[in-house]
């Protein structure tokens, strides 16, 4: 049986429990909060982190390729070559071309910190940049990268909804508004799958705001 290992409020951790669920690979989960990981199963402390038979596996997306490769069925990849490689162009533009950007304003946006403004001012341009970017790739028709649903849209479903949210707060208005990530997103959350890591998220992220408070 496979270990998920995290915490739900993570959406690197959502990314790997939606790809679970949607291949419908059987899997317990541990809660780990930062802090309190396995170092012997994830050496930086990072999660998710994912617990084997073989032994234990870190970082997102080295999970989600061992998780396809190791259960095929229901395949969350194209078979041809060229349209597995766009899928993992998809996420490696959402995860490390808007998500890790939008995560510089995430203290101010979330956890009551302050980003200072010359920061504040430099997201904004590169996120504008790489939306442009990636919105040269991006399908929604009617999944991320075509007409079936595939890791792409895992990573998707859990980042999207965080850049919007962020440049919202931060910004007043949403940086993804002109690409159709609102219809996208409520196709997705009609999905059983997706509203069960959205409901489990919303659980743990309370859960987590009450840790916080608790230590202040």
């Amino acid at each position: 049986m496979l270990k998920l290992c995290g915490f739900a409020a993570s959406n690197y951790y959502n990314k790997v429990k939606l790809a679970l669920l949607e291949k419908g690979v059987p899997f317990e989960e541990e809660l780990a909060w930062i802090g309190e990981t396995d170092k012997t199963a994830s050496p930086l402390g990072k999660v998710p982190y994912l617990k084997t038979d073989a032994g234990p596996l870190s970082e997102s997306t080295v999970i989600l390729e061992y998780i396809e490769q190791a259960f095929p069925q229901n395949p969350l990849m194209p078979s041809d070559a060229f349209a597995a490689a766009k899928v993992r162009e998809l996420v490696r533009y959402l995860e490390l071309h808007l998500e890790l950007v939008a995560r510089n304003l995430y203290p101010e946006a979330f956890f009551g910190g302050k980003v200072s403004d010359a920061a504040k001012e430099k997201v904004s341009q590169q996120l504008e940049k790489n939306i442009t970017a990636f919105a040269t790739l991006a399908r929604f028709s009617p999944f991320i990268a075509g007409d079936s649903f595939t890791l792409a849209d895992c990573a998707a479903a859990v980042h999207l909804p965080l850049v919007s949210g962020t440049t919202k707060i931060i910004y007043g208005r949403d940086y993804l508004a002109d690409l159709p990530v609102r219809d996208y997103l409520k196709r997705l959350g009609e999905r059983p799958t997706v509203q069960q890591v959205n409901a489990d998220r919303k659980t743990n992220t309370e859960l987590m705001l009450q840790r916080a408070r608790a230590k202040v």
